[in-house]
């Protein structure tokens, strides 16, 4: 049923309401006051007019009913009350008899009439989606951790979204809540009763019902749990909540990132909005996974419009649909752009047509093994390709251009973190005095990236395991994509060009412990699953370093960005030695451009092409 007539629908029961409240208020007061059948039509109309008027001005017949609460009860009962009193003060003032007692039990009888078949017709629909949920399938039993504002919301949404949970109890270790009751289910006990309720009541489900919990908070629900056999789930979080991009009732598992601890990043509102709004952006590797997180990121300070360049057309297309999508009413104009940055001419030509105010360029191949079988091509994109973007820039006038860099560009031993270095050193020397703005912003890897570890552990529990480890001391440097996006974007903000930004990736983790919460999250145990040391794999290295001595400064621009030292170097000369690259088999290529990149790691400037 459309709306328009559901709302024709409410108009007429709350107008039937009004109508019997005061047909039972005169039977009441019959005894006691003499009334006219006539009085009684008379105010009949126009308390109901007047309750109209006031309820949709107040949007009382906009509300979903099957939703009503406290809220929307309050809602009718100041329609009600604005109706009746303007009735009472315009009696008055007219100088017209009428009866107080039946004006009074006559507002009493509508609050009641008019709000019960709201609260009516929710605990319809929910009782009817309770019985759809029995007979769509059996009750799951669970426990939701929390008892507070989000489990509130969580219970109330339930019944709609996942009518064959059952939820039997509720856990909150604040001494307060024990044993009251939030939605008619039972708080039983704090996390350390966890393993003995879920025995108890053959609970096969634990939901998280905290959206703003901290990542402690996961770690020690898990803790609870590691020897249990349940689902662990999560309600969404307040950002994707807040954004529209998550149903409150729509239960999503609890996933690495929620373990990594990790404060939250507070950006600088002002300053990047300063840049942003209004703005064109260009973003190319628009649907790799850092670059649709920064285009999801920039897009909330309501750009112009949106540049998504990229090599891919499905990534492309998913995420210009899921833009258009979130941003329906803002005015942003996201623009599709399928190209290669090898491409010079259309880098030149794009750049000429949209005349962006920042490019941030994400485009890049970043598979480490995979370019050691493939160096031409890692030369070809990550340093060509980032140098026709940097001058097709420059040559445009954009203001501000920043590159996304990794800490594999630091004393590299792959061909992808020395190409990675050539194209820091390149987009560190283009500055030139009032003319575009060059940054290079530097961070570790990013959980849940197509090139992760964790989307390939993922693949192996889900395959029986084992867990395939390159060394067991491994380590690496991990923050969440959010994360990294949205301090890019700040360091932009603060480029006044020529900038080396280093993210603080905090301490690094080691990929053994990763592996380890991985299968803890997924319901098994190591022993099930298990985990392989296989050796490390062309490129790799034990550790990573996100600065070399040359390059540290100890200079803090923002909270958890630093500013590295930048050597100036000819890029011509850079260019000439990418082209020799290519001349040279992949054997060669890889051990010359390992020792050049290390070469020029800062510490001394360009002498000529080695």
């Amino acid at each position: 049923m459309i709306r328009q007539a559901k709302k024709m629908i409410l108009m007429l029961v709350d107008a039937i309401l009004i109508a019997l409240a005061n047909g039972i208020a005169f039977y009441f007061v019959d005894y006691y006051v003499t009334l006219s059948g006539l009085y009684l039509v008379a105010t009949i109309i126009v308390e109901i007019l007047l309750y109209l008027v006031v309820a949709n001005g107040g949007r009382v017949f906009s509300k979903i009913n099957r939703y009503t609460s406290i809220k929307e009860v309050g809602s009718i009962a100041l329609a009600v009350t604005g109706a009746y009193l303007v009735t009472g003060i315009g009696l008055t003032i007219l100088g017209i008899s009428y009866s107080l007692r039946h004006l009074v039990l006559t507002y009493l009888f509508a609050i009641m009439f008019i709000s019960g078949s709201r609260l009516a017709w929710r605990y319809y629909v929910e009782y009817r989606l309770h019985r759809r949920g029995l007979q769509a399938s059996r009750l799951i039993p669970t426990l939701v951790v929390g008892a507070g504002d989000g489990a509130s919301v969580l219970l109330s949404r339930l019944a709609y979204d996942q009518p064959n949970v059952n939820v039997i109890g509720l856990v909150d270790d604040d001494p307060n809540k024990q044993n009251t009751w939030l939605h008619g289910v039972k708080v039983l006990g704090g996390l350390k009763d966890l393993p003995s309720l879920i025995r108890k009541n053959e609970i096969e489900q634990v939901t998280v019902g905290i959206p703003t919990l901290p990542p402690a908070g996961y770690e020690k629900i898990m803790n609870s749990l590691k020897d249990t056999k349940v689902t662990v789930n999560r309600m969404p979080k307040l950002n994707d909540i807040l954004l529209d991009r998550s149903n409150v009732g729509q239960l999503e598992d609890i996933d690495v990132t929620d373990l990594l601890e990790r404060p939250e990043v507070k950006l600088d509102m002002n300053q990047i909005s300063d840049r942003i709004t209004d703005k064109v952006i260009m973003v190319t590797g628009a649907g790799g996974s850092i670059g649709s997180e920064i285009v999801r990121q920039v897009s909330k300070f309501r750009p112009k419009q949106v540049l998504l360049l990229g090599h891919g057309e499905n990534s492309i297309y998913m995420i210009n649909r899921e833009m258009r999508k979130t941003y329906p009413d803002q005015h942003i104009d996201f623009v599709p752009l399928i190209g290669d940055v090898q491409d010079r001419k259309l880098m030149f030509s794009l750049m000429a047509k949209y005349q962006p105010d920042i490019v941030y360029h994400a485009a890049a191949h970043k598979h480490v093994p995979l370019m050691e079988y493939n160096p031409h091509e890692a030369v070809k994109n990550n340093v060509f390709g980032t140098k026709n973007v940097a001058d097709a820039a420059k040559t445009a006038g954009v203001n501000t251009f920043v590159m996304v860099s990794t800490d594999k560009a630091v004393n590299s031993s792959s061909v992808m973190g020395s190409t990675k270095r050539m194209a820091e050193m390149i987009v560190t020397s283009e500055n030139e005095p009032g003319k575009t703005k060059f940054a290079v912003v530097r961070f570790g890897n990013v959980l849940g990236s197509r090139g992760s570890v964790v989307p390939l552990f993922k693949r192996q529990i889900k395959a029986g395991g084992p867990l395939t480890l390159t060394d067991r001391r491994m380590t690496r440097y991990f923050m969440t994509i959010p994360e990294a996006s949205r301090l890019v974007i700040q360091a932009g903000a603060l480029s006044n060009g020529g900038g080396l930004f280093i993210l603080d990736m905090d301490k690094p983790v080691k990929i053994l412990d990763l592996a380890k919460k991985i299968i803890r999250l997924s319901g098994h145990t190591e022993e099930e699953i298990g985990i392989k040391e296989v050796g490390m794999r062309p490129g790799e290295k034990l550790y990573e370093e996100l600065v070399t001595d040359a390059e540290a400064t100890n200079k803090k621009v923002y909270d958890k960005i630093s500013l590295g030292h930048v050597t100036q170097y000819d890029t011509n000369k850079i260019i000439e030695f990418a082209k020799y690259l290519l001349t040279l088999d992949d054997q060669q290529l890889q051990k010359e451009i390992v020792a050049y990149s290390n070469q020029h790691n800062g510490q001394e400037k360009l002498e000529g092409v080695s």
